[in-house]
């Protein structure tokens, strides 16, 4: 993330945000860093404007020897440059806040909508789509905004420079307002394949980032089964499509950013072949052809910022299109209109499809072979079937969802562990009665923290690498044992580990658990030897 503590302005956005209106939603949502940027970037813009007629000015007060006037000239020449500084240094932290702005609160937006999808994420869009937003989708947008300020600067000047030339040469003056946004429109025809071939690119960026999602979570697999060198060829292949898309647009960037050299360019020759013409016939004088020179020169930069401009707002557009795709997305588990409370004490479940019930406070050992993750699902809401199950005898899809994962508590063998320190990995977010010393040692995981070098401080990286598979089920025991939920649904949480170890947690684990509702989906006899109750039946989910 950006920044943790970057404060989250209050966007609303609508149910279906269009690129468009996400971008102008943003801008106004800090009014007053866009207003600095704006302000900033017109008092930054303006000196290096009239810079050109403090000179010109001054070259004719010294052909008529007026020095009081060169003076004069040259003190407000030297006030433009000072005003011009503190004008730019404003400006750069102001158009750096804008960048932050846009990029920090997209990156938070996708970041926070991702985390309340929870498990329906996975169906509703890919990983590679949300990496490409966190990582290279805040960019382009953070710099659309981060040149806001340049280009409204450069407008404002650009109309100082128009009035000047209109005021001492009408004839320069119309070339320059003619010229200018001409050479601005001459580049328009180039935006719309840059933003083709963008398009294309994100794409591909998207599929090279979920099969390298895909690659470093089956690595051990991999590893396992000899794979590692068609993957790798795999690899390769999208990162050379990734490589061909950026090289076309690449191209189109190197046409821009001629058309942005050449096109104001001849304008500036234009306006400078004039005035030559002008001071030969005696019409203006030497001081006077010099600030148009001048002026011409600095109108490349209005017409540099505005071809900048396109093309940051043309790659934002992309960007902003897959944002407001991710951020589109709803939940498949809709809230109830009208939550039910659950009972307060143990509750007992009863799964519809299979007929499976469970007595409340029991330890209930189920064998139902491959049909387990799917009747857990149903008894915890992660699906939505036609029959919902009961818990404590309300419909769990008239339980509001916080309550429902507070309470009832499916904790799978392969859930995913995140970067972090072992201990605020394994404490809930709501911590109940339930220790994690007497976690961890319910689960027999005390061995493995006592072999880290920071005990349970020690940082545990991502999907838990540093240890075996049967240490990080372990590990995931304990951390569904620390919820203290009044209902705990665990599949097969002793799968990957030896007999003796098993029957040491089974054991722990009925003592911990005794009072609250407890099913295991589980075909060891070493759970059902512990058991309140067994339910051995197969069902077709």
């Amino acid at each position: 993330m950006l920044s943790a503590t970057y404060p989250l302005p209050r966007l609303r956005l609508p149910a279906k945000p269009t690129a468009w209106r996400y971008l102008v939603r943003m801008m106004l949502a800090r009014p007053g860093l866009l207003a600095v940027s704006a302000i900033s970037g017109a008092l930054w813009s303006l000196p290096i404007a009239l810079l050109p007629v403090a000179i010109g000015r001054g070259i004719d007060a010294i052909g008529r020897g007026d020095g009081d006037s060169v003076w004069l000239w040259g003190l407000a020449a030297a006030g433009l440059g000072i005003a011009q500084t503190i004008a730019g240094t404003v400006q750069h932290f102001a158009s750096y806040g804008c960048w932050i702005h846009g990029a920090g609160v997209t990156q938070r937006l996708a970041t926070e909508h991702a985390a309340k999808l929870g498990a329906n994420l996975r169906d509703t869009t890919t990983t590679g789509d949300v990496v490409a937003i966190t990582t290279s989708d805040i960019n382009p947008i953070g710099d659309s905004f981060e040149v806001l300020g340049r280009a409204f600067g450069s407008l404002i000047a650009f109309i100082v420079c128009a009035t000047a030339l209109l005021s001492t040469s009408p004839l320069l003056g119309v070339v320059a307002l003619i010229g200018v946004p001409l050479a601005v429109v001459g580049i328009g025809p180039l935006l719309k394949p840059l933003e083709k071939r963008q398009t294309k690119q994100r794409e591909e960026k998207t599929e090279v980032n979920a099969l390298a999602a895909d690659i470093v979570s089956g690595l051990r697999i991999l590893r396992g089964v000899g794979g590692e060198k068609q993957f790798l060829d795999r690899f390769r292949r999208s990162s050379q499509r990734v490589r061909a898309a950026g090289v076309q647009v690449g191209r189109s960037e190197a046409w821009l950013a001629a058309a942005e050299v050449a096109l104001p360019g001849l304008v500036t020759v234009v306006i400078t072949w004039l005035g030559a013409q002008l001071t030969m016939n005696g019409t203006i004088g030497v001081g006077e052809l010099i600030t148009f020179y001048g002026i011409s020169v600095f109108l490349v930069i209005p017409v540099t910022t505005a071809t900048e401009f396109a093309g940051v707002l043309s790659a934002a557009l992309v960007s902003a299109r897959k944002v407001c795709k991710l951020l589109s997305t709803e939940r498949t588990l809709a809230e109830p209109e009208h939550p039910v409370p659950l009972p307060e004490g143990p509750l007992d479940l009863y799964d519809e499809t299979s007929g499976i019930k469970v007595e409340a406070g029991k330890l209930t050992v189920i064998d139902v072979g491959a049909d387990a993750e799917a009747v857990a699902s149903r008894m915890a809401r992660f699906t939505d079937p036609s029959e919902p199950a009961l818990v404590g005898g309300v419909p769990v899809d008239r339980v509001a969802l916080d309550e429902l994962r507070r309470r009832v508590v499916f904790a799978h063998n392969q859930d995913i562990w995140f970067s972090g320190v072992l201990r605020e990995q394994v404490t809930p977010a709501e911590p109940g009665d339930v220790e994690i010393t007497e976690a961890l040692y319910a689960a027999d995981a005390e061995d493995i923290v006592d072999a880290l070098p920071n005990g349970v401080d020690e940082v545990i990286g991502e999907r838990g690498r540093e240890v075996s598979g049967g240490q990080r089920q372990r590990l995931n025991l304990a951390r569904a044992l620390a919820t203290d939920a009044d209902v705990l649904l665990l599949d097969e949480p002793t799968s990957a580990v030896d007999a003796h170890t098993e029957a040491r947690i089974t054991e722990r684990v009925a003592k911990l658990r005794r009072g609250k509702t407890t099913v295991v989906f589980s075909q060891s006899p070493l759970w059902t030897h512990v058991a309140d109750v067994v339910i051995d039946t197969k069902v077709v989910a």
